[in-house]
């Protein structure tokens, strides 16, 4: 069983940044694609970046260019790096692990899930 422990999340200003942690345990880390998703109030969970086992990256529309993706093997931890943030980036943060090697764009092809943190950001 893999536990994901999210951590990073806050209150910034519009244009400012945060780095979400996701710390794995539990698995075979490096193994693993790794992906983020966030859910907003009364909207869908959608995917915001995904790393692949090899390092690949992938990012939604929305993100690209201002956030990134990392991951430490060795650490047993994933990272998302947000810049430049907006307030439409405000949502509970989900890091997932899929035991398949490349990443996916869909929820339903991560087989481990944290519990999320909150990221506000102000106007």
């Amino acid at each position: 069983q893999v536990q994901l422990v999210e951590s990073g999340g806050g209150l910034v200003q519009a244009e400012g940044s945060l780095r979400l942690s996701c710390a794995a345990s539990g698995g075979f880390f490096s193994s693993y694609a790794m992906g983020w998703f966030r859910q907003a109030p009364g909207k869908e969970r959608e995917f915001v970046s995904g790393i692949s086992r090899s390092g690949l990256t992938v990012y939604s529309d929305s993100v690209k260019g201002r956030f990134t993706i990392s991951r430490d093997n060795a650490k047993n931890t994933v990272y998302l790096q947000m810049s430049t943030l907006k307030s439409e980036d405000t949502a509970v943060y989900y890091c997932a692990a899929s035991m398949t090697p490349q990443f996916h764009r869909i929820a339903s092809m991560y087989d481990y899930w944290g519990q999320g943190t909150q990221v506000t950001v102000s106007s």
